[in-house]
């Protein structure tokens, strides 16, 4: 019996622990530049969060958007599966935790071109993050994939919806094209949300040509690193905020 009451206390005893070690949830704040001293040669850092390569008098620029900001732009706060927006969920809360969920993290891409003939990003657009976990920048195949799910039967205002985000998508997207003598381009970089443990970050731009052969081929490119970084940390219930060291 002695046995039995040890037993039972020591289960009460775990599963009081459990509770209590589970009585938190993972802490994630805005993505946000590194300073300056942290960027690589050629970066400055402005005041609105966005980060600008410079060589000669070719500019390239990075700056982490939120859910708020696109929702002002594109709609949808408060429509939630209804909403037309493709970058948000439209307003839509976690079931047990109340936050907004997340759809993508989004980052606005835009190039100058006032130095070369014409450049081009032909290569992938990757996050790496401190911790080694790695993401690549979503296509549009991949993007629309993911939104005909939400097509039921390809008929009636579904339908519509998904006709609707596909054609924001297309005409909002970073495209990879020629950027002439005289040319800008911009445009939205997605991933699929950071996992919770993510708080350094380098978001690099690769084979960025600048050169091409007679033949139109390229013949030099480069780099081009933006380092981002993020609070994590523990957010309790009654709202107090523990965030980790870094």
């Amino acid at each position: 019996m002695q046995a039995i009451q040890r037993a039972m206390s020591l289960t009460a005893l775990v599963m009081l622990c459990l509770v209590a070690s589970c009585a938190w949830r993972p802490y994630t704040g805005d993505v946000r530049p590194s300073i300056e001293e942290q960027q690589g040669q050629n970066m400055t850092v402005a005041d609105d969060g966005t980060i600008t390569w410079v060589q000669d008098r070719l500019e390239v620029r990075m700056r982490p958007v939120t859910d708020e900001e696109l929702n002002r732009q594109f709609g949808g706060d408060d429509l939630g599966p209804r909403s037309e927006n493709p970058f948000t969920y439209g307003g839509v809360e976690d079931f047990y935790t109340s936050d907004k969920k997340q759809r993508f993290a989004v980052f606005l891409l835009g190039i100058k071109n006032y130095q070369y003939p014409k450049v081009r990003v032909v290569g992938d657009i990757v996050m790496v993050s401190s911790n080694e976990r790695k993401y690549y920048d979503l296509n549009m195949s991949q993007l629309d994939r993911y939104f005909r799910a939400y097509a039921l039967g390809y008929r009636g205002n579904e339908y519509n919806v998904y006709k609707e985000r596909r054609a924001i998508l297309q005409s909002s997207r970073f495209r990879r094209e020629d950027i002439f003598s005289g040319q800008e381009l911009e445009g939205y970089v997605l991933f699929e949300p950071f996992h919770s443990d993510v708080s350094k970050m380098t978001v690099m731009v690769k084979d960025l040509v600048i050169r091409f052969d007679y033949r139109g081929e390229p013949v030099e490119a480069v780099d081009i690193p933006f380092n981002f970084e993020r609070e994590v940390g523990r957010e309790f219930p009654d709202g107090t905020v523990e965030v980790s060291e870094r």
